[in-house]
């Protein structure tokens, strides 16, 4: 292909990744394979291209461009290489009009500027759009130190136990520790959740947002065996991943639980009151993770912002109905908004009588309205707020 023809792709891609994130519908990631796959002559080199020209532009635009073509064209002005391909040629983009609007504005979202935590300073803001690191968490009854740094010499070990760093582009699949379930790729912001999760190692947990496990398994390998995690979540397709996880794991003290959005407690009722724990890993607007999905930016509107922290308000609820007098509630957020971190904690502990604070004790993180904040600036992780609530 040649770079006409790249620049056109990329410009179509765009387009299908800018309809998607207004109707909320496929991922990026999931965009380009099927873009590609629909145009088998693009070879390795211009999948490589393409692809670089679209992220280029994805991770420049805070605010959702109109078009692939108005996005590429705001990248002309810091990438002047780029105006000669605007040719009109066969396969490639037709030429440059005379005050054709283009893409502009600055990295984050004009309406989100002034929505971020205090903490997060112009340094902090610029570090949200750095390359994400490869962290890995070790289990540590399937696995040690001397194994980890025999697969991996150039692992590097973190501030939390049995978490490294690898070197980027590290391919994990075909691993023996991989393969055995001693090995999972996590952030180390994550990680520390779980960490904090499994202070006083409770015996029944409830964890509300499963998702996929990875915060269940992490637990699950800090707790006692004794111990019984319920894995809850209202997302069939997600929830059904855990399974072939904790058979990797050997992970025994975990169970699943479907749930009816809107109809939980239908569900939950046998547990109301029991709780040792309850880990609220709420949806939020993944401020905290865009290095690694920059077209959240391009998804989150105020509107759904303002449904988001509603769920994440009916949800803290619902999970504090749980824990028994005693017990505790995390809640966490993979976020770096106070609407969705230090208020939600602030408005639930004005709501619900009989809770308080209840101290976090982590070699990283800050303390920030009644929790911690995680950033990849400060802490090398990705963005997160977290709170440990106790019922009196």
């Amino acid at each position: 292909m040649t770079p006409s023809a790249r620049l056109q792709a990329a410009i179509e891609m765009l387009d299908w990744i800018i309809a998607a994130a207004r109707d909320n519908g496929a991922s990026a990631d999931n965009i380009a394979k099927k873009f590609f796959k629909e145009r088998r002559y693009a070879g390795s080199g211009d999948r490589r291209a393409i692809r670089e020209l679209v992220y280029a532009a994805i991770r420049r635009w805070g605010d959702r461009p109109e078009s692939g073509r108005q996005a590429m064209l705001g990248l002309v002005a810091e990438q002047p290489e780029l105006r000669e391909h605007f040719s009109g040629s066969n396969y490639g983009p037709a030429a440059i009009e005379a005050d054709e609007p283009v893409a502009s504005g600055g990295q984050i979202p004009e309406w989100l500027t002034d929505g971020f935590a205090s903490l997060i300073d112009k340094p902090e803001r610029e570090a949200l759009f750095d390359r994400a690191p490869l962290h890995i968490r070790v289990n540590g009854q399937r696995s040690t130190d001397m194994e980890v740094r025999s697969a991996w010499p150039e692992a590097v070990a973190l501030a939390l136990p049995n978490a490294y760093e690898l070197p980027a582009g590290t391919q994990l699949e075909g691993q023996t520790l991989h393969h055995d379930g001693a090995v999972e790729i996590q952030d180390l912001g994550s990680q520390a959740i779980a960490m904090a999760s499994a202070a006083g190692d409770p015996k029944l947990v409830l964890d509300l947002c499963a998702g996929a496990g990875g915060k269940t398994l992490a637990l699950a390998a800090m707790l006692s065996p004794d111990s019984e995690i319920i894995a809850a979540d209202t997302d069939r397709g997600r929830l059904s991943r855990i399974d072939p996880r904790k058979r990797r794991a050997s992970a025994r003290n975990i169970d699943t639980l479907l749930l009816a959005p809107g109809k939980e407690m239908d569900s939950l009722e046998h547990l109301k009151g029991r709780c040792d724990l309850v880990l609220i890993d709420a949806p939020c607007s993944g401020t905290g993770t865009w290095r690694r999905n920059p077209e959240l930016r391009w998804r989150m509107t105020p509107k759904r912002l303002e449904h988001t922290t509603e769920l994440q308000q009916r949800l803290l609820d619902l999970g504090s109905e749980m824990v028994k007098p005693g017990g505790r509630l995390v809640y966490a957020v993979c976020s770096l908004l106070d609407a969705e971190g230090g208020e939600q904690t602030e408005k639930f502990l004005e709501r619900r009588a009989g809770w308080r604070e209840k101290s976090i004790d982590l070699p990283i993180g800050r303390p920030y309205r009644k929790g911690i904040l995680l950033s990849p600036y400060h802490d090398g992780t990705d963005g997160f707020y977290f709170t440990s609530l106790e019922k009196l």
